[in-house]
């Protein structure tokens, strides 16, 4: 539940990636190991896909991941950026294309940042298990989906947001190839390659892995794939999805298919009234497929989930787009701090927690020791029916208007923003969920019958109707 501004500019402030070599290449693709600021080792994955290039860069100190939003490469020149972190990557590949020097600059700062090729582990080559002798009989995987996507609208578009959890059943290394999201009556939805996946994979049992090497499955372990499939307004939306899923299996050179999964989609989105007032709102860690809510699969009580799926951090910002003035310790001193937090429906008070000390701003600065008792800090949930909870956190101590049990009308103050438990800087995390619990339930998404919204690249004001706010985009409540 971290406020993104304070932890991306920091926490990745580099990020990149670890992969299998790659023999012989003549180009950037491949996977690359650098050492920045002589501290921060960086792994940088790329890919040549039908598309162009496409890269990763991961900080293995850090466990962080950016995906490129641009990857040019012109005679042995080299250039990435990485927008979500205001970073740039400007490198030239050597003749025998086994290293790269370059800079990275992030914010107008520069620092040189050299790459050398990785070397494909030897030990992990010897542990594999031999190539069978004949085509594998099936796809050794199994495949399931926590919670069946609801159909929501970002953006002008409809959204179907879930996950993959593919098992492996093989002796064998297991690399995921190619996902195929179909509709029920078997039109291709979203095709995601291995250019697409290595950015949007994570493997409970290989959790250092980076790059390429997150494609591959070990005996037992547990790959997660995010999907997000993105519709036009308009569009009819699937009754249903199915999955065409391939793997390799071990050394067998060709690809193995499976069609599973097949899930049901839902259409009853909750429509809610804002969670606070005014301006110059950000939906800081909101809803994007590499958001750190959208990431969060902690498990609870014996089962992962990802109760943060939807969640937003609003910060608030000033005119000058920062969210503080004056002293940056001092919590007063930030746009957020003290701004009310409004019940998004009719509900009833069913958790309550007060008396939790506010941090002093900052990345590593906790009042307390952050526990499942502590991380939501001060904080309110909510039960607006339906199966349906929304959860308030890192409200200021003592600021809570409201007891366990209370009823409560929409718009209603419930307390007033703080910066308590697992939080760098004054702001609310608001999310949804289909249970009590904020983490041990999974997040579900829900749209504001109308807001404005714009972004820092684009100042020009955009009206929404049922619509939920997507990561970044910063949002003018209307009057309550």
């Amino acid at each position: 539940m971290k406020n993104k501004k304070a932890v991306l500019l920091a926490a990745m402030f580099l990020m990149g990636f670890l992969a299998p070599a790659q023999n012989a290449a003549k180009g950037p693709e491949g996977s690359w190991q650098g050492v920045l600021l002589g501290k921060l080792h960086l792994v940088l994955t790329i890919v040549k896909s039908s598309d162009g290039y496409k890269a990763v860069l991961d900080s293995v100190d850090q466990h962080a991941t950016i995906p490129a939003d641009k990857v040019t490469f012109t005679g042995d020149s080299l250039h990435m950026d990485f927008n979500r972190v205001n970073g740039l990557y400007d490198g030239t590949l050597s003749k025998d294309a086994d290293a790269i020097a370059g800079t990275w600059t992030q914010n107008g700062m520069k620092q040189p940042l050299d790459f050398k090729r990785a070397e494909a582990s030897a030990a992990k080559q010897e542990a594999a298990a031999p190539a069978p002798a004949q085509q594998p009989l099936t796809a050794p995987i199994d495949v399931t989906v926590p919670i069946a996507p609801i159909a929501f609208h970002a953006d002008n578009k409809t959204d179907l947001v879930y996950e993959l959890h593919i098992a492996s059943f093989s002796r064998q290394t297991i690399t995921l190839t190619h996902v195929d999201v179909l509709s029920a009556a078997g039109a291709s939805l979203e095709k995601l390659e291995q250019g697409d996946l290595f950015t949007n994979v994570s493997s409970a049992g290989n959790a250092d892995a980076t790059g390429m090497e997150k494609l591959n499955l070990g005996a037992g372990q547990v790959m997660v794939v995010y999907i997000w499939v993105s519709l036009d307004n308009g569009a009819p939306v699937p009754a249903a999805l199915e999955h065409s899923i391939s793997v390799k299996v071990g050394s067998y050179p060709e690809p193995i298919t499976a069609k599973c999964a097949r899930i049901t989609v839902g259409r009853e989105v909750a429509t809610i009234a804002p969670p606070l007032r005014g301006d110059n709102w950000q939906a800081a860690n909101g809803p994007s497929n590499a958001s750190i809510h959208r990431r969060a699969l902690i498990p609870i009580d014996g089962r992962a989930r990802i109760g943060q799926r939807f969640a937003i951090d609003w910060i608030r910002l000033n005119s000058d787009g920062k969210t503080h003035s004056g002293d940056e310790k001092d919590n007063r001193n930030y746009r957020a701090y003290g701004s009310e937090a409004l019940a998004v429906a009719d509900g009833t008070v069913i958790e309550v927690k007060d008396g939790i000390p506010e941090n002093v701003p900052g990345l590593e600065s906790r009042a307390v020791t952050i526990t499942l008792e502590t991380i939501a800090g001060n904080h309110v949930v909510l039960d607006i029916g339906h199966g349906r909870y929304a959860t308030y956190a890192h409200l200021q101590p003592g600021s809570l208007r409201v007891k366990l049990g209370d009823h409560v009308k929409q718009g209603q103050v419930l307390g007033l923003v703080g910066n308590s438990g697992n939080s760098t800087e004054p702001h609310l995390h608001f999310q949804l969920t289909d249970g009590k619990s904020p983490l041990g339930s999974e997040g579900i998404p829900y749209e504001f019958a109308g807001f404005e919204s714009t972004t820092r690249a684009n100042r020009t004001p955009v009206k929404h109707r049922s619509e939920i706010p997507t990561e970044d985009e910063i949002v003018t409540f209307p009057a309550q």
